[in-house]
């Protein structure tokens, strides 16, 4: 541990050594430190003169100022978002944190204030200040559509959030989710069809049948039916409503080292089949294909109950 230097005539720390300490411990403490930390590393630390040390590191845009459950908490401030903040007050400060800590998942209000332990309408006046400065943003979830997520301005959010290629302004685009089951299914069949004339031993072309998710992906961009940019996991998720529907399988073989399409050694494959049965009635609901049906349950945000898509379903 550092030896602070004392002057011997009062007893009293070194400022300049109080606040390289201080820093020393953050750095030490990436998640934060607490009075008591500081204390503790320093016990003839006068409470005046540390309150002095961490005051000025907070004017100075050094240290950031949280809150938890056990009190404040002090933890070095990243250099991009200190120059950001230059000029606002603690509380600002202490609000843009706890956004900045939600990532591109976001934040509510509510949160925001359990977190900061500030008045709900200093809050508001914050966060208003703060998005006029384009600091963050608001965001509306499909998760709760009367509810906004902040976040940070330059954040995409996550899908969980706007519920990703399958919602336009939180509403569920099912007839864009079918015109990509329908041409993802019409591609794996031309692939079966084109196994079945080469005239091959039947295993070479059960092989030849089968296509990979990436073979997929770049048939559907290649088609420009999509106004979004739709990525490998946005197909996936096509194709195994697919399989769900019996009119597809899928098999995972071990790939090569830098193979097109390839996730962690193995790659997916899939071929059209034709269905020994009618497929099941729950995949001709619309949580066969909703895609946050793994959220979806009674008495949460997302629930059967107050499903729409549901009702809509059961009204035809």
């Amino acid at each position: 541990m550092t030896e602070v230097k004392v002057k011997k005539e009062t007893n009293l720390l070194e400022p300049a050594e109080v606040e390289r300490r201080i820093k020393e411990l953050c750095q030490q403490f990436p998640q934060g430190i607490t009075d008591q930390v500081i204390q503790n590393d320093m016990p003839h630390l006068d409470p005046q003169q540390r309150a002095m040390a961490i005051n000025k590191l907070l004017s100075l845009g050094q240290l950031d100022l949280l809150r938890n459950s056990s009190g404040l908490l002090y933890r070095m401030k990243d250099g991009q978002s200190g120059s950001k903040m230059k000029g606002s007050d603690n509380q600002e400060k202490l609000v843009y944190q706890v956004i900045e800590d939600a990532g591109n998942k976001g934040i509510w209000s509510r949160d925001i204030r359990f977190k900061s332990n500030l008045p709900l309408t200093e809050i508001n006046k914050i966060l208003k200040n703060l998005e006029s400065k384009k600091l963050i943003k608001a965001v509306k979830s499909v998760a709760a559509s009367k509810k906004k997520v902040y976040m940070l301005y330059n954040l995409q959010p996550d899908r969980s959030v706007t519920g990703g290629a399958w919602y336009s302004d939180q509403d569920f685009e099912s007839e864009f989710v079918e015109v990509l089951n329908q041409q993802c299914f019409k591609f794996l069949q031309s692939k079966a069809e084109a196994a079945r004339d080469g005239r091959q031993s039947p295993m070479v072309q059960r092989n030849s049948s089968f296509a990979t998710s990436h073979e997929v992906w770049k048939y559907i961009c290649e088609l420009g039916i999509s106004k979004v940019d739709l990525s490998m996991d946005d197909i996936e998720t096509i194709l195994n409503t697919l399989i769900y529907d019996g009119k597809a399988e899928m098999s995972v073989i071990a790939a090569k080292e830098g193979t097109v399409g390839s996730v962690d050694g193995q790659v997916k494959l899939y071929r059209g089949v034709n269905a020994v049965i009618p497929p099941t009635g729950l995949v001709r609901t619309p949580c066969g294909l909703c895609p946050v049906f793994d959220d979806c349950h009674e008495g949460g945000e997302i629930s059967p109950s107050n499903c729409v898509y549901v009702t809509e379903w059961l009204d035809v």
